[in-house]
């Protein structure tokens, strides 16, 4: 069976992987590379662990060690094992050596152990944070000193500033508090923060708060290299992004909207000048939920065979005229409805008379 290979002629080294070097270590960021060299540390030495220990070691939070990995395991250099209730419960180390599908467990020992590397409460449940809500993160929490530290590394002087050439501006302290999200948090790389500046900018986007809507999109589509978000970027024709403007989205398309735009565009086969026309009417009608209503919109002009803007303005007209006609039906059959009285004048003028 294979297995990741570790020496033990030598107790006092720790073998890696070559592919590691080669093609995993360049992408990743030094928290990342740490937490993976010191796992296959702690597996060569037999070593019992915790994600609470991991954190002292480096003086990292619990968080930041379970992003790092989080983003190992989504490259199938480590697996995460959970219970039936999606507690951590283990780790196991991947055969990097093997093919890409071929899935190799650690030696029962050495799984032993890894499955010890979990955080336990005193009562000894197992625990998981969440760390994948990057949309609610609070960038406020990230203190000044760390701020000061970060803007005085040498690859992070250097990106602040490629960063300000590209806004043809000096950065504030909140702007480096987005590229400290996107680079400590979302881990990217240099080069990838190089190009996401230069996307946005190209597109005449130049707030952080729209780049971290993108960067955000792009670390859960698992991006980590330039390469991976140009591809990501020209998944899409114009007509997606026009539709998403004129509904009112600048982020990333969902794969959810994208599916909304391709049935558009393609099952109802529908020109581009009447989708806008539905967005425009979308608009003007709701804040939420615009895509089901202008897919609502685009549904029933399917239905009714409109092709071009001059059905859609008959169809306008008709609809008008009908609900005139059924808004005046509505009022004679209220009059009609009253109880009528019905008089016999001659007992009514013979009681005058008597009267």
């Amino acid at each position: 069976m294979n297995t990741v290979t570790i020496s033990h002629g030598n107790p006092g080294t720790t073998a890696v992987s070559n592919r590691f070097i080669d093609e995993y270590m360049k992408d990743a960021n030094d928290a990342q590379v740490k937490i993976y060299l010191y796992l296959l540390r702690t597996v060569g030495a037999n070593l019992p662990s915790g994600i609470s220990d991991i954190a002292d070691y480096f003086n990292y939070t619990e968080t930041d060690v379970m992003r790092a990995l989080k983003y190992w395991d989504k490259l199938h250099v480590l697996t995460l094992l959970h219970d039936e209730h999606k507690k951590l419960t283990g780790i196991r180390l991947e055969n990097l050596d093997a093919q890409p599908t071929t899935i190799v467990s650690m030696p029962t020992a050495a799984v032993t152990m890894l499955e010890r590397i979990i955080d336990t409460t005193a009562s000894g449940k197992a625990k998981e944070e969440s760390t994948d809500d990057y949309h609610s993160y609070d960038k406020n929490q990230i203190t000044l000193e760390e701020l000061k530290e970060f803007k005085h590394r040498d690859d992070t002087s250097q990106l602040l500033f490629i960063i300000e050439q590209y806004l043809g501006k000096p950065l504030s302290a909140s702007d480096i508090r987005s590229i400290f999200f996107m680079t400590d948090i979302l881990h990217f790389s240099m080069d990838l923060m190089d190009y996401l500046v230069q996307y946005c900018v190209e597109r005449g986007k130049k707030d952080f708060r729209y780049m971290e809507k993108v960067a955000i999109s792009w670390a859960e589509a698992n991006i980590t290299t330039p390469e991976q978000a140009k591809s990501q970027s020209h998944k899409y024709d114009k007509n997606v992004y026009t539709i998403m403007n004129q509904l009112g989205k600048n982020s990333q398309p969902t794969a959810t909207e994208v599916a909304y735009i391709q049935k558009w565009l393609k099952e109802y086969a529908f020109s581009m000048d009447i989708i806008s026309e539905a967005c425009k009417r979308t608009v003007m009608a709701t804040d939420k939920h615009r895509f089901e209503y202008a897919d609502s919109i685009l549904q029933s002009w399917k239905n009714a065979s409109i092709h071009t803007l001059q059905d859609i303005k008959c169809a306008d007209e008709s609809f008008q005229k009908h609900k005139t006609n059924r808004t005046k039906a509505a009022v004679v059959n209220q009059f009609n409805q009253f109880p009528q009285r019905q008089y016999d004048y001659d007992e009514l003028l013979q009681k005058i008379k008597i009267n």
